[in-house]
C-alpha cells in the first residue's frame, strides 16, 4: 500500500500544534511560511480532512487534526529514534552492555546510577547478571562482561574499590539459638548451616552455558555437621527466617527484610566482617563508549558515597 501522507508533512502539523501558529513553528523547523501552508494544505486535500483553522493570530489543530497527530506522535518518535541509533551505531556505541554483579555487593549502590545512564544512552540496553565466587572470576577471565563488580582483584586486571559489605551470621528469631547471650562455634557444630553454592557466570544462557569443573566453594562455612546449599542469599535468608538454619547474610539484605523475623548471633570474636567490592573493565582498551561512560558514572557514585 502506497502511503499517501509524508513523515515531513507530519512533523510540520506536531510543529504547528506546539508553536501556536504557522510562523511559529516555521521558525522551529527553519521554513517558509508559504512552505509549511502548503504541506499541510497538501497533507488535508490528501487525507480528506480539515486539521487546522485559524482563530485571530493563532493557528489551532480542529478536532480530526489533535485526533489524527496523536497517533502520529508515536511514528515521529519512533523516526527520531532510528536517526539517534543510527548515529550511535556509526559514532561505535554499543547497543547492549553486560554489567555483571558479584552477589556481596549492595544493588541500591548501581540503580541509581543506571537511572542516570539511560537518560543520556536511550538506545543502549544493559543486561544485568549477578555472580557467585568463580563465576565472578569467570565473567572478568573471559571477557565476557564490559563492566564487573567483582570482590578480590584479579591479576592483570586493573580494579577500583567500589564498597564494602558487612557480613552478618543471623537464625530466626524463633530459633532456640537465638535466646542465648552469647556463642562459640562449637555451638553452631549441631545447628544447620546455610551456605552459597558456586556458579559460573552465565551472561547469556545459549552463548555461555556450561558445567562448573570445580567442586563446590561455600561462602561463610563453619564447619557445621549439617548444611543446606542453595543458589543465592535471597533463597537462603528464606531459609534462616523459616527456622532451618543460621547463615552469613549481607547486612543491606538484613535490612531490606527486616520484619523482626531474624536475629544476629552473638558470636565470639566474630560478630562480623567486611567483604570489600571492586569495580574493573575486563576488556580493558577494547571497552566501548557506553561501557566506558557507565563505569565513570559507577566511579563517581562510589566516590559520592564512600
Amino acid at each position: 500500500m502506497k502511503l499517501k501522507s509524508t513523515l515531513e508533512q507530519w512533523i510540520t502539523l506536531q510543529a504547528i500544534e506546539r508553536g501556536g501558529s504557522i510562523q511559529s513553528a516555521a521558525e522551529a523547523l527553519n521554513k517558509s511560511h508559504t512552505t509549511l501552508i502548503y504541506a499541510i494544505k497538501k497533507l488535508e486535500d490528501q487525507l480528506g480532512l480539515s486539521l487546522v483553522e485559524v482563530k485571530g493570530k493563532k493557528t489551532h489543530l480542529t478536532l480530526e487534526g489533535k485526533t489524527i497527530l496523536r497517533r502520529a506522535d508515536a511514528m515521529i518518535e519512533q523516526a527520531q529514534q532510528l536517526e539517534v541509533i543510527s548515529k550511535q551505531l556509526q559514532a561505535g556505541i554499543e547497543t547492549e552492555i553486560t554489567l555483571s554483579i558479584d552477589h556481596l555487593c549492595d544493588p541500591n549502590w548501581i540503580y541509581p546510577v543506571l537511572a542516570r545512564f539511560y537518560q543520556d544512552n536511550p538506545t543502549t540496553s544493559i543486561q544485568l547478571v549477578e555472580t557467585t565466587l568463580s563465576g565472578t572470576q569467570e565473567a572478568v577471565l573471559s571477557q565476557k562482561a564490559d563492566i564487573a563488580i567483582i570482590n578480590i582483584p584479579i591479576t592483570d586486571y586493573p580494579a577500583d574499590i567500589f564498597g564494602n559489605t558487612k557480613m552478618l551470621a543471623v537464625i530466626a528469631s524463633h530459633h532456640p539459638l537465638a535466646q542465648k547471650e552469647t556463642l562459640s562455634f562449637s555451638d553452631l557444630k549441631t545447628i544447620t548451616q546455610i551456605v552459597i553454592r558456586d556458579a559460573p557466570f552465565e551472561a547469556n544462557a545459549t552463548a555461555f552455558e556450561q558445567e562448573s569443573k570445580q567442586e563446590d566453594i561455600n561462602v561463610g562455612w563453619l564447619k557445621a555437621e549439617q548444611r543446606l546449599t542453595l543458589d543465592n542469599f535471597e533463597q537462603a535468608l528464606s531459609a534462616v527466617k523459616a527456622g532451618v538454619g543460621f547463615c552469613r547474610l549481607p547486612e543491606h539484605l538484613i535490612q531490606a527484610n527486616q520484619d523482626n523475623k531474624l536475629i544476629q548471633l552473638k558470636l565470639d570474636n566474630s560478630a562480623s566482617y567486611q567483604i570489600p567490592t571492586h569495580i574493573t573493565l575486563p576488556k580493558g582498551e577494547k571497552t566501548g563508549p557506553a561501557a566506558r561512560q557507565l563505569f565513570e558514572l559507577l566511579l563517581t557514585s562510589t566516590a559520592e558515597r564512600l
